[in-house]
């Protein structure tokens, strides 16, 4: 099966290979012959509801600072491609949601990867609260009075933006911390969204576990452990990648959220635990597959691939 395959994502010339899934997905596509076209989300473009983008023939090589080569720009109509995968970073933004929104208008007929309704109405940080059982403590507010109540009752909590990624502004308070005044007047100035107050997991000392589920069935996971001196684990702050198994409870997890993400259309997701306790539900751009891979784990690139292309025969 040979697939006409476009691909939504920052531009190729920035990405770190080394690390980069998306990467590990067009190289597995150009393994198995399936041709691939390059474009960024700003030259998407919709005229009287058919959606178009600007793109460019792509070949990639597994060689850094000669990982691809483009070819000449020219106007498609994305609806005669099988596949579009949908892997720009976020911010979640509003930028972010038109896309979904353009995108949509084509799926299913076209499989866009993920489901871009579902992409849109699944930010990692909200959706991951259908499952309360599964989590920390969690509060989702910008309200003063709320933030100060919830701190008593757990004296030690983490405050991150609600629409933030890689780590970014993430700050433990603990208890009787001074800065908590400061901390709350430059959230209020910096993000108009509310915020996430979870309370603070100590084991993240031991690391914080990306699981990828394809489909809805856990297929790989990789121990992301913090730097000395940092509470983040993500590996662009530094964090150290180990190899790891799944415990029961973390089966568990997988086993409970797995029917939703598959009836979401939601194929790649990653999930991130600590000390069995489920944070985030990763649907817009997860990473982890060639930490995974690296490490002796299962190449979750072609599993990925494999059921993209039994979709596509069904």
């Amino acid at each position: 099966m040979s697939l006409q395959v476009a691909v939504q994502m920052d531009h190729i010339a920035h990405i770190n290979i080394a690390g980069d899934s998306t990467f590990a997905l067009l190289l597995e596509a150009q393994r198995r012959g399936h041709r691939l076209v390059h474009y960024t989300p700003d030259r998407l473009a919709m005229r009287d509801g058919a959606v178009f983008a600007t793109v460019e023939d792509l070949t990639v090589a597994d060689e850094a600072g000669k990982h691809f080569t483009l070819g000449e720009k020219r106007r498609v109509k994305l609806s005669d491609y099988d596949v579009v995968l949908l892997r720009q970073d976020p911010p979640f933004d509003m930028a972010y949601v038109t896309t979904t929104h353009l995108l949509e208008r084509i799926h299913p007929k076209t499989l866009v990867v993920n489901d871009p309704a579902h992409v849109r109405n699944a930010p990692e940080k909200i959706f991951v609260t259908e499952f309360p059982e599964l989590m920390p403590p969690t509060l989702i507010t910008r309200d003063l009075e709320e933030i100060k109540a919830f701190r008593a009752e757990f004296k030690d909590v983490v405050m991150k933006p609600l629409y933030g990624n890689g780590g970014a502004a993430v700050f433990r308070m603990a208890e009787g911390d001074l800065n908590f005044g400061s901390l709350y007047d430059l959230f209020s100035t910096t993000f108009r969204e509310p915020w996430v107050i979870q309370r603070f997991l100590p084991e993240v000392k031991h690391g914080d576990k990306r699981i990828i589920l394809v489909d809805g069935e856990a297929a790989g996971a990789v121990n992301r452990v913090p730097s000395e001196g940092d509470l983040r684990s993500n590996m662009v702050r530094g964090g150290a990648a180990r190899p790891t198994d799944l415990t029961d409870r973390e089966q568990e997890i997988c086993a409970r959220i797995g029917p939703s993400l598959r009836k979401m259309g939601l194929i790649f997701v990653g999930i991130d635990v600590i000390d069995g306790n489920l944070t985030e539900i990763n649907v817009t751009s997860p990473t982890g597959l060639r930490a995974i891979k690296r490490l002796g784990g299962p190449d979750i690139a072609a599993q990925i691939w494999d059921k993209i292309e039994e979709k596509r025969r069904a």
